[in-house]
């Protein structure tokens, strides 16, 4: 009769997790995550208000850039503060439904920034395959409409995640791995089938990482024949030198998520340390290095950023 019980108790709450082994420290940890984050909102806040007010950064490279620092914004809202709440004061628990809408939020958000990548992607092939007619293709209008299509596409995907997470009874062991919330980690704690939600996690993340990843990929297989017919050697170099600070800005972001994935789906035996680390450059490191390596590789932005803060 008690095992039955157990099975069917669903508990109001989920329990976040640190880094585990280093209990002792988490004050001092908290310490780094906070000035990650302050230095991710000043460097995202930055590089949208130099953008906005400089007529001449209102190209599409930029809108896009904008884009992407928009997304960067949101997870940093959606999910440091809870992260600071375990480290800071040990507030681990978690409402259900707090819980289903932060990972809604981390996936869709996710997801967008993935779907900005690609329009990034898209824009470096335009401007280096028809620079003649690159503001004629890449008008306002249109990049709104890519930029709605985006978030649709994520909101249509992802929207089904907290609902089918919502029927499941969980069982006692409500310990999530991480200080968020997201679906791998939820769905496992589920006492009932899970196979309908992995089947669904597996098709959205083919349809959203696997498919722009393809097309990235693509895109950049046609820019380098396009480069590669260029005579001029310096021109050549010129034009990928272009695409630099947004190939590090895919790999910041699809490498953490491809490890997550994989950890989650094969890597059982893997340590709770590992892991943990693991999740973090999931959440953390595009969010800190994309404000870094746009303003670096950026000479525009960044010499419009120095004359800013020299005024």
């Amino acid at each position: 009769m008690s095992a039955v019980n157990d099975t069917n108790y669903n508990p109001a709450v989920f329990l976040l997790t640190g880094i585990p082994g280093l209990e002792d420290v988490h004050l001092w940890i908290s310490i780094i995550f906070c000035l990650m984050y302050v230095f991710s909102i000043v460097g995202n806040s930055v590089i949208l208000f130099i953008i906005k007010i400089d007529p001449s950064l209102h190209e599409p490279m930029y809108i896009f850039l904008s884009m992407l620092a928009v997304t960067d914004l949101g997870l940093l809202i959606a999910t440091v503060p809870t992260i600071l709440s375990v480290y800071l004061f040990n507030s681990r628990e978690i409402s259900l439904n707090a819980c289903f809408a932060q990972l809604f939020f981390i996936h869709l958000l996710k997801c967008s920034e993935s779907s900005v990548l690609l329009l990034m992607a898209f824009d470096r092939f335009i401007a280096i395959r028809n620079l003649l007619r690159y503001a004629s293709i890449l008008t306002l209008p249109r990049i709104s409409k890519m930029g709605l299509v985006c978030v649709l596409r994520a909101v249509a995907v992802i929207l089904p995640i907290p609902f089918l997470l919502q029927r499941f009874q969980y069982c006692q062991s409500n310990v999530l791995s991480h200080s968020y919330c997201i679906n791998q980690e939820v769905m496992k704690l589920a006492c009932s089938d899970i196979r309908v939600n992995s089947i669904c996690g597996l098709f959205i993340t083919v349809l959203t990482v696997g498919l722009d990843s393809l097309l990235i990929f693509l895109s950049y297989a046609m820019i380098l024949k396009t480069v590669l017919s260029i005579t001029s050697y310096a021109a050549c170099l010129r034009a990928l030198n272009t695409c630099v600070s947004h190939l590090c800005a895919v790999l910041l972001f699809y490498m953490p998520v491809t490890g997550l994935s994989v950890i989650h789906r094969l890597g059982e035996g893997s340590s709770p340390l590992f892991q943990t680390v693991q999740g973090y450059s999931y959440l953390l490191l595009s969010l800190l290095m994309n404000p870094v390596v746009y303003s670096v590789k950026s000479k525009q932005l960044c010499g419009r950023i120095i004359r800013e803060f020299i005024k």
